[in-house]
Formats: structure tokens, C-alpha cells, sequence
């Protein structure tokens, strides 16, 4: 699997002669699996067309604040909400000048004031510009604040000087980005993920199952292999691909998951069960298909095994994470998980659909969640899953972390 695949980039795309390598940089990243999206200020244009930059993302370029096609004509948000990753490439001294003031009277700066996303910037400039005392105090006030600035490298430029100011070339940025999404919080921790739905056979033809569609889950194994773990993830029927780094394992039932996590789980650091295992299957599954010759069918169900709970159970069992998908009362019945299976956290999310019908969890590519421990809850804003399985990560891993007294290595940030 591609180290970007699944990734959403905004590349903003500012006013320097560098421009020109903007186009290869998003080949690049999309041949890395990422999708990107690009912002031009209006001086970046003076250089590179938007359409060529159209050409290589293979989506719209955004120029404008205030987009009258956008939801509310609030693009800035939309694109913000959207986003992984915003890197500005290349990023003139303006315009980290701009970021350093958080100047959002353009669509790139009100982007990166909105964005809750990691911020990386390429400068390109000349070399004089580059050594000025102001330009050195806005880089150093950047990396204060945790934006990541890549290069500049060094060489001849294009007003033939030479020194320090070039930007990195795309292949060397491709690789800076990739690098970005490893954290190294869960560095030497054997993490197991459970994710997707679960099939309880009714006859050959016929199974019962839910709407999940693994998505969640398998950002979660993601995450955690990008932060440094040893990740498992034994997975329901998906048509999702295996993440990067990630072993998996494929079940159907319920009876096959409870069996593949028992088989391997007391040799795991923490166990995060985001399947929707079903809760009943057929106590009986035919041996033939069933046949339509009535105009009603019982099925006699029984209680499929708890997956939680037993590993919960366990004398060395894991730090446990599990999930509660709830159509109402979402803290009460979040809370009543977290102590009935003996739980370290447990992170919720309201199903069902909106008032416009769409769904929310399940079959979405966005989601929130709001996450309970004992003593303390936080919740997490309307984003993409990736989005939200990384901070679910990160906060799993400092809640971990404290609990084992656990001290993070300096070189993880």
C-alpha cells in the first residue's frame, strides 16, 4: 500500500519562482496515494496556471475566500475541515510572514488559521532574503508554535545567486511529507484492532450483519502503525485494503473474531475494539437456502460471545479501548460501557442520520466522537476519520503512557 494513500493534502501554492515545482510536487504526492487540493494566491498565478495545477491534482484549484460554490460560501472551512495535511510550497517570505501574524484576509492564511491539521511550510526565496534577522525570527517563531519547515536547500537560484533559499525538490518534499504522519508516540507497543462489521450466517444465501463499513477501524490501525506500533487488525468483510505496516487477519462471525483475538490478544499492550460485532446470530444456520413459501420467517436468535468483555477479563489483559455507537443518550450509555467491561476508554459517536438524511458513523467518511475515561471525557469535532483515528491514537497513547509511567522518548517530539 502507498505511505499516502487516504491522505488529504491542501498545498498552497504562494508567489516565488519556485512555483514551476509545484506541478511535479503534486504528481508526486498523488503517486504517493495521497489526494490533493490546491490553493493559489493571486501572485502564484503570475507563475503557474491554475489550470495546470488542475491538470496534475485532478480537482479544482481554490483561489478565492469567499467561494459562492462552496456550503455557505465558507470554502475556507470545508477545505480546512478536509485536510490531513497543509503545506505551503512554495512558501515565499511573505508569506511566512503572514502566518507568523495570522493574516487570514486570504484564502491560504484563513485556511491555516482554521485548519486543526499539522502545518508545514518549503520556503522559497533568495538567499538574502532567506538570512534576514526577520525572515530568521519568523522560521524560529514557526517552529515554536510546532509548524514543520522544510528546507530550504542550497544551490544556484534563479537570480543566479547561490546560497541557502531553494526549495526541496518534489521527490525530497514527497518523502518530507510521509515522514510527517509517523509519530513514534507508540514506539515499541503492540497494538490489536478489531474493525468492520461482522456476517451470522441465516443459510448459504443469507446472512444478518450491520452498516459499518470498517472505516474507522482500519484508520485506527493506520494511526497507530504511523505512531510506531506493532498493529494487528482482525477484520469483518471490508472492501478496504490493508494499511501500511499493518498485519491483518480476515473473519466473517463473530464466533471467528472472538476466536482470532483470543488465539493472540495477551500478547498485545493495548487492544482497541472498533468492530461492530454483531450482538445475536441465528442459533441454527440452515444447511440448504431457505425457501420463500411463506409470508412470514422466525429465527430463533442467541447472544454472540462478548469480545470486550472477555478480553477484559483477562489476568494480563491489554489497556482496553472500546466503542459505542448510540442513536441517543450518548453519555449515559457510553459511561455504562465503560464500567460494565471494565474499559480504560471508551470513545463514542452518535449513529444514525442527520437532519438532511445523512448518515452519521456508520457508511461516512466523517464522524465525531467524544471519548470517557474514568474521571474525564474530551471531545472531538465534525472530521474526516483519519483525522479523528490519529487524535484518538494520540490521546490513547498519552493516557497509556501515564498509566504504565511511561516516559516518551525526546526524539518522538
Amino acid at each position: 500500500m502507498k505511505r499516502l494513500t487516504n491522505k488529504h493534502i491542501v498545498l498552497g501554492v504562494t508567489g516565488s519562482i519556485a512555483a514551476y515545482k509545484s506541478a511535479d510536487l503534486v504528481r508526486k504526492l498523488v503517486a504517493a496515494g495521497a489526494e490533493v487540493r490546491v490553493i493559489m494566491t493571486p501572485s502564484a498565478t503570475e507563475f503557474i496556471t491554475p489550470l495546470t495545477m488542475q491538470a496534475v491534482s485532478g480537482n479544482p484549484v481554490h483561489q478565492a475566500l469567499l467561494d459562492e460554490e462552496a456550503e455557505a460560501g465558507m470554502g475556507h472551512i470545508q477545505l480546512a475541515r478536509w485536510a490531513d495535511l497543509v503545506l505551503i510550497a512554495p512558501a515565499s517570505a511573505d508569506s511566512l510572514s503572514r502566518l507568523v501574524h495570522g493574516r487570514g484576509d486570504t484564502l491560504l492564511g484563513a485556511v491555516c488559521l482554521a485548519a486543526s491539521s499539522p502545518l508545514a511550510v518549503a520556503p522559497a526565496m533568495n538567499q538574502a532574503m532567506w538570512k534576514d534577522p526577520a525572515t530568521q525570527e519568523n522560521v524560529a517563531t514557526l517552529k515554536e508554535r510546532g509548524l514543520h519547515v522544510l528546507g530550504p536547500a542550497e544551490g544556484e537560484q534563479a537570480c543566479g545567486d547561490t546560497g541557502p533559499g531553494r526549495m526541496l525538490e518534489p521527490d525530497d518534499l514527497a518523502r518530507e511529507v510521509e515522514t510527517l504522519f509517523d509519530t513514534g508516540t507508540l514506539a515499541g507497543v503492540k497494538v490489536m484492532v478489531t474493525a468492520g462489521p461482522t456476517q451470522e450466517a441465516i443459510d448459504p444465501v443469507r446472512f444478518i450483519s450491520n452498516r459499518s463499513s470498517g472505516k474507522m477501524g482500519y484508520a485506527l490501525a493506520e494511526a497507530a502503525a504511523e505512531a510506531g506500533a506493532e498493529v494487528l487488525l482482525i477484520s469483518g468483510p471490508t472492501s478496504l485494503q490493508t494499511p501500511d505496516r499493518v498485519q491483518r487477519v480476515d473473519v466473517r462471525s463473530a464466533e471467528q473474531m472472538y476466536d482470532a483475538v483470543h488465539s493472540d490478544v495477551e500478547g498485545y499492550n493495548i487492544f482497541i475494539g472498533a468492530a461492530a460485532v454483531a450482538d445475536y446470530r441465528p442459533i441454527e444456520a440452515k444447511a440448504s437456502k431457505i425457501k420463500k413459501d411463506s409470508d412470514t420467517m422466525s429465527l430463533e436468535m442467541g447472544k454472540t460471545e462478548d469480545i470486550l468483555a472477555s478480553v477484559s477479563a483477562l489476568k494480563h489483559r491489554p489497556y482496553m479501548v472500546g466503542f459505542a455507537a448510540e442513536t441517543d443518550e450518548l453519555e449515559a450509555n457510553a459511561r455504562k460501557k465503560l464500567e460494565a467491561k471494565r474499559l480504560d476508554i471508551v470513545a463514542a459517536n452518535q449513529v444514525g442520520e442527520d437532519a438532511e438524511g445523512k448518515p452519521l458513523g456508520f457508511e461516512s467518511d466523517e464522524n465525531t466522537l467524544t471519548v470517557f475515561w474514568q474521571g474525564g471525557s474530551e471531545a472531538f469535532p465534525y472530521m474526516s476519520k483519519s483525522q479523528l483515528a490519529r487524535a484518538l491514537i494520540e490521546l490513547i497513547a498519552s493516557r497509556y503512557r501515564n498509566e504504565h509511567n511511561i516516559i516518551r522518548p525526546e526524539s518522538f517530539g
